[in-house]
């Protein structure tokens, strides 16, 4: 069977799919790797690597003979339509956000998998790929504060005198806001946090980081993530957590619910009471913002000062290494759907949908649509 890997459509997409060291794996499976010339070059990976790697260079049209076909966006309605019936693609999928391509895909007859619906049990750590591009956005939105910031962020002892270390505060400790907080701990700040689920507090004082606790009833949700809440509950949250973001010298928001808006964490009114200088990075501001202001891409600078960096693409802002952890997420989940007999490679892929990954992260087949657990949640 071949394996596709078509350069990224979506303007600003930076990553790829697989990446060379990668590539053995597959071809130790039995499985032909085909890569898009030029499809690695945003992220630094030649097309000499690849060949090197065992795949084969081709330019142009890599998708419409393939079997399997991996990317990080979901391919166009077009693109879908190109596929060959029973041809699995493997992206982030939204089943909010892609409708059309997953129509597509359906009407072609196309297993469409997206991993953004790969739940979050132990045996699918290694093929958790929101997971993995979290860290990357969490890693980048400590390093975009320090460099916006005008503090340093560590204490400092000199001749001149002493300066204090920066205040930052992360609200949300799933994966991207610990590694924000863990980046800003190493970078010399002094680190708040705060997430809705009480649970997180040991995790953030894991960090160093103080939890900050607000007399408030949990949110914990379904796979780890946080629920939605009321908006009485959020007004009340907003009115407790001002204080906190009042006194930080750059405040990192990275709160999501996945398939759904941002839930709005910090209103204008809050920002404003943040000292000239001030740093906010919200991370979610493609989704709609945790920060009302917040522009995808873009740094807003309030009327008082305070800059507010909105996040856009971030994972592919680290496009080598988020290509590096995103190619394993997918690998291993081909190698989960690769036939053997007697314990050797058959060189097949074949959805299984008696295992609860695949299950779960199949939104079409056999020229229709399904609904699995992963997406009714």
């Amino acid at each position: 069977m071949r394996v596709a890997v078509p350069k990224e459509s979506r303007s600003g997409e930076k990553r790829v799919a697989l990446v060379p060291d990668i590539i053995n794996k597959l071809t130790r499976a039995g499985l032909e790797v085909i890569i898009e010339s030029g499809a690695g070059v945003s992220a630094e990976f030649s097309d000499d690597q690849y060949a090197a790697a065992g795949a084969t260079i081709k330019s142009g049209d890599v998708i419409s003979g393939a079997d399997v076909i991996a990317s990080v966006q979901p391919l166009t309605p077009d693109q879908m339509k190109s596929l060959k019936k029973g041809a699995i693609t493997i992206s982030f999928l939204s089943p909010t956000t892609a409708v059309d391509s997953i129509e597509a895909a359906a009407g072609a007859g196309v297993t469409a998998i997206s991993l953004e619906l790969v739940p979050r049990i132990s045996r699918a750590q290694s093929m958790d790929a929101l997971t993995s591009q979290a860290l990357c956005a969490g890693y980048k939105a400590a390093l975009v504060g320090a460099e916006l910031s005008p503090r340093f962020f560590p204490l400092l002892m000199t001749a001149a005198g002493t300066v204090t270390p920066a205040k930052v505060v992360v609200l949300g400790a799933g994966v991207a806001g610990l590694q924000a907080i863990a980046t800003a701990k190493r970078l010399g700040a002094v680190v708040s946090a705060y997430d809705v689920r009480p649970a997180s507090a040991d995790e953030v004082k894991s960090m160093g980081a103080k939890f900050i606790t607000l007399e408030l009833e949990a949110l914990e949700g379904a796979g780890g993530y946080a629920r939605e809440m009321t908006e009485e509950r959020a007004a009340k949250q907003r009115e407790l957590l001002t204080p906190y973001i009042s006194e930080a010298d750059v405040l990192i928001t990275t709160a999501a619910v996945p398939g759904r808006a941002a839930p709005r964490l910090v209103t204008a009114e809050m920002v404003a009471t943040m000292a000239p200088g001030s740093v906010v990075v919200d991370l979610a501001a493609e989704t709609g913002g945790n920060v009302e202001g917040t522009k995808p891409g873009e740094i807003v600078v309030t009327s008082h000062g305070v800059r507010m960096w909105g996040g856009k693409d971030v994972p592919s802002q680290l496009a080598t290494h988020a290509s590096m952890l995103f190619s394993r997420n997918v690998v291993n989940l081909l190698l989960l759907m690769a036939s053997s007999v007697d314990g050797k490679p058959t060189g097949e892929i074949t959805p299984d949908f008696s295992d609860e990954i695949i299950d779960s992260a199949t939104l079409t087949f056999n020229g229709s649509r399904r609904t699995p657990e992963g997406a009714k949640k």
